[in-house]
């Protein structure tokens, strides 16, 4: 393609961080991924479990009852689409409902069978770098040595467990898990030192998008981080830097902007 590819993310749930509830309703999270799409959108994402830290899971008939029925009208629109969740169930369903990527916020630590359902079916898996669920998952931020060097061992990890399972190599995508059992400090440490986890040879998926590190990083005087929907501006300027990078693609919320800010990052220094 020669850009990253732009992930929409489509949160079919009622407590996602960014916009929890917004688009439960099935003909509203439709009607987003469609406005999407019209935007620039390359593939979306949906998602009918929220990942926030402290979130608790759905049972996995709700988060089926509000994914499938999604992806089924957005796949039929011609749409590409991406499954995010954690459990083979879901995974599976979605797939016979259209979806061509599923993404694995736990790189098959949460349900090992997801790794069958990507290796039988062929398509694209993203194993991103996890450590618990979002209950708990701040309880595990202790790293022994720099963080992008721990994040790599631990995702060369799932990376096995991928091949094993019979996941081709042309099917993987890695991502670092920008905000999972990580501090702000962390995250930021982790993006700085990106090449130590783009040297396991996969293609990388960067999801930063109104995260709470960006959030602290703007905070007021009294300390209190920038609200979620301000803090895209510099969602934007991270995004500019990820493109130069060379990443294999970006889940955002905002897709014009985001498109705009690869846009700029080409028009200056050639395609990544």
């Amino acid at each position: 393609m020669g850009r990253p590819l732009v992930m929409g993310v489509v949160n079919v749930t009622p407590d996602s961080f960014s916009d929890g509830g917004r688009y439960l309703d099935p003909e509203a999270a439709v009607a987003h991924g469609h406005a999407l799409l019209a935007q620039g959108a390359d593939v979306l994402d949906i998602g009918g479990e929220s990942t926030r830290p402290g979130a608790t899971r759905p049972l996995a008939r709700e988060e089926l009852d509000r994914v499938v029925p999604v992806i089924e009208e957005l796949a039929r629109a011609g749409a590409a689409v991406s499954i995010d969740t954690m459990r083979a169930e879901v995974a599976s369903a979605a797939v016979r409902a259209g979806a061509t990527i599923v993404n694995d916020v736990s790189g098959g630590l949460a349900d090992p069978e997801i790794l069958d359902v990507a290796a039988d079916t062929g398509v694209t898996y993203v194993a991103m770098h996890w450590r618990a669920h979002s209950d708990r998952m701040q309880d595990f931020t202790f790293y022994d040595g720099p963080v992008a060097t721990v994040v790599a061992r631990e995702l060369a990890d799932r990376v096995a467990a991928a091949r094993e399972a019979g996941i081709a190599p042309a099917q993987l995508v890695l991502d670092p898990g920008v905000g999972f059992a990580k501090t702000p400090e962390q995250n930021w440490e982790l993006l700085r030192d990106l090449a130590a986890v783009d040297d396991l040879g996969y293609p990388l998926l960067v999801g930063a998008s109104r995260k709470r590190f960006l959030g602290e990083l703007l905070a007021g005087p009294d300390g209190t981080p920038r609200p979620v929907d301000d803090r895209e501006h510099a969602h934007v300027a991270l995004l500019a830097l990820l493109a130069r990078h060379g990443v294999w693609g970006v889940r955002v919320h905002d897709v014009r902007a985001a498109r705009d800010a690869i846009a700029v990052t080409e028009g200056l220094v050639g395609p990544s």
